[in-house]
Formats: C-alpha cells, structure tokens, sequence
C-alpha cells in the first residue's frame, strides 16, 4: 500500500485553509478552491504543516486516505503555482489560433473546431502548433487538455495529430505491396 496518506503537506505563506463539514477551502495568490472529503479522514493543522489520520488501517480507509491527501496538495500546489499542460499539434495545416477566450484549432477538418474556456481555465498560444491549457484546478486542466487531444489523436502510421508534449507515440509500419 502507499503511504501518501502519512505525507505531511506544508503549507506557503500567503495560504489559508477554512474546514466546514469536511468541505474544505484553499485561499491563495492565485485563487480559491473548495472540494468536498471523506468525513471518515480526520484534517490535523498544526502551524503550517497539514496531516491527514485515518479511522483504521483497513484497505478502504488506506485508499481514501492516500486519495484524500493527494486531492489536498494538489489544491494547495493549484492556489500557489498553478498548473499547466502543453499539447502540440503534428500534421500539415494543423494550427491553433486565440479569438478571445476561445480557441480556434485547424485540425484537417471540413470545419474549424472551437473550444470554449471554462471557468478558471486559460489558454495560450505560443505558436501556431503548440497550445498550453493554465488554471489552478488540476483536474479540470488534464479534462481541457485530454478533450483538445481528443478532437484528432495522434494517429499511428504518420504521427499526425494532436498530443502532449514530450508523448511517446508508438508507429507502426504501412502496408507493403507483394
């Protein structure tokens, strides 16, 4: 089993934490979260430091603790740094273009495909190839980025279409004549 759970989050300067109900608020520079926990997982503060303690050590309660922990820190990482995914585009005639907050991508359809930024979420467009999807929720983020991906995933036999940066996309070799 992890032992996530056990992990001490440390909490920066300028970080608050409100608990009502097991539904906790993460205030920081860049903004605020709130998600709802387990009432079974117990929240501890002492001065900057946050742990976690679990009723039991069945594999349940393992688990939601680990997952408890982990949701936690990521909304402390979120409200402080922020997160960021790239994705890039492969392919001739692929490009992404900002018109306010949508984004416009040209991915060899009969028709541009527009994607409209959440709340939280935005968009930047380095070049015409490349995009990078910003916000402080990391879910929402990977959902953003997983749904552009899914407008043309990267295709095996020439590579082309939409993926993260730094993905490895296994090819395969075309048909060969007799």
């Amino acid at each position: 089993m992890s032992r996530i759970g056990n992990k001490v989050v440390i909490l920066p300067a300028g970080v608050t934490i409100e608990n009502k109900d097991n539904t906790i608020t993460v205030k920081g520079p860049k903004g605020e979260l709130t998600r709802a926990f387990s009432s079974d997982i117990e929240l501890k503060i002492e001065g900057n430091e946050v742990t976690f303690v679990r009723p039991n050590d069945s594999k349940e309660m393992k688990t939601i603790h680990g997952t408890t922990r982990a949701n936690f820190n990521n909304m402390v990482v979120g409200v402080t740094e922020g997160f960021k995914k790239d994705l890039e585009m492969i392919g001739v005639g692929y490009r992404a273009q900002l018109k306010g907050k949508k984004l416009v991508l040209s991915l060899g359809k009969s028709h541009p495909d527009e994607v409209e930024a959440p709340v939280g979420i935005e968009f930047e467009v380095p070049a015409a190839t490349q995009i990078s999807v910003k916000g402080i929720n990391k879910e929402v983020v990977g959902e953003v980025a997983a749904f552009i991906r899914s407008l043309r995933p990267p295709e095996p036999y020439k590579g082309k279409g939409v993926r993260y940066v730094g993905e490895y996309v296994r090819r395969k070799e075309g048909k060969t004549g007799k």
